[in-house]
């Protein structure tokens, strides 16, 4: 198995070093000292930090800074096992995009029907209507959203899930991210200046666990790939798709149920689970 994850990663040297399971715990205590310690400092002494900082957005660095807790987290915990080389290789799962061609149809064609559908059901538009300003600024929005939530998933599907599914199936790794994703996304809610603050968080976590194990077995059958999990993550947050809450929760509540009964042989099982953050280290379990 080592030899075949070595031939992969195309690595003609010893593999770096494999990532201990215990490095989850490093990982989620420095993804919420990084997210939760900015947003706190706006929540609990807004007037100084503001003062300092500026006004918190979506468009802040801090912002960002923020947003990337578990993107920078997952590095930091690669590099600390693998150094520069286990990066490179790490890096290497942005070039894996081999799966069934359904789970291809599900992330560009699937999640977008569900914001249709569920904008539909409340007589709601197809897209979302364009700005005064026009399609360019959709676009430039397109693409900094790409560098916003999608950065996440160097971390939780990076770093958390191969390590997760050492220990437990798939679809308790995909719900427990899935939870913890909502939770670190909550001082969010407290934000004035930020999208989460209109939301409900009970309707924000339970579509958040859904959507964890959702992207679970497109994860998988593209061993251990970052680069659907980012096209997935980018999709859920497109200004082009409509606003279908709470309809798009619900329908994708009933998606992912119909998915994890096709699928449960692998969902309820490890076998055929990713569990190397590194390609090309130690495939023990």
């Amino acid at each position: 198995m080592a030899n075949h994850l070595r031939s992969e990663a195309h690595l003609d040297t010893a593999p770096p070093g494999r990532v201990p399971s215990h490095a989850l715990a490093v990982f989620a205590l420095l993804t919420f000292a990084i997210s939760w310690g900015i947003t706190g400092a706006y929540i609990f002494l807004p007037e100084q930090t503001s003062a300092a900082f500026g006004e918190i957005s979506g468009a802040h660095p801090l912002f960002f800074i923020a947003t990337w807790g578990p993107a920078i987290a997952g590095i930091v915990v690669v590099m600390s096992h693998g150094g520069v080389r286990g990066l490179g290789a790490f890096l290497t799962r942005l070039l894996l995009w081999r799966c069934g061609w359904h789970w291809w149809a599900v992330v560009l064609v699937g999640l977008p029907l569900v914001f249709v559908a569920g904008s539909l059901a409340k007589c709601g538009p197809l897209l979302a209507p364009l700005p005064p300003e026009g399609p360019g600024s959709v676009v430039a929005l397109m693409f900094m959203m790409l560098l916003l939530g999608p950065v996440e998933e160097f971390g939780w599907r990076g770093v958390a899930q191969p390590l997760l599914q050492r220990h437990v199936a798939p679809i308790w790794a995909g719900a427990i991210i899935g939870a913890v994703w909502g939770l670190w996304h909550l001082p969010a809610f407290y934000l004035s200046r930020t999208a989460h603050a209109d939301w409900n968080f009970l309707a924000f976590l339970v579509g958040n666990v859904t959507l964890a194990i959702l992207v679970t077995p497109i994860f998988n059958s593209a061993r251990g790939s970052l680069l659907l999990p980012i096209l997935f993550h980018w999709q859920l947050i497109l200004p082009i798709w409509p606003d279908a809450q709470p309809w798009d929760t619900w329908i994708l509540v009933a998606v992912t149920a119909v998915i994890v009964w096709l699928n449960r042989e692998r969902m309820f099982s490890r076998k055929g689970a990713v569990t190397e953050v590194i390609p090309g280290s130690d495939a023990r379990i």
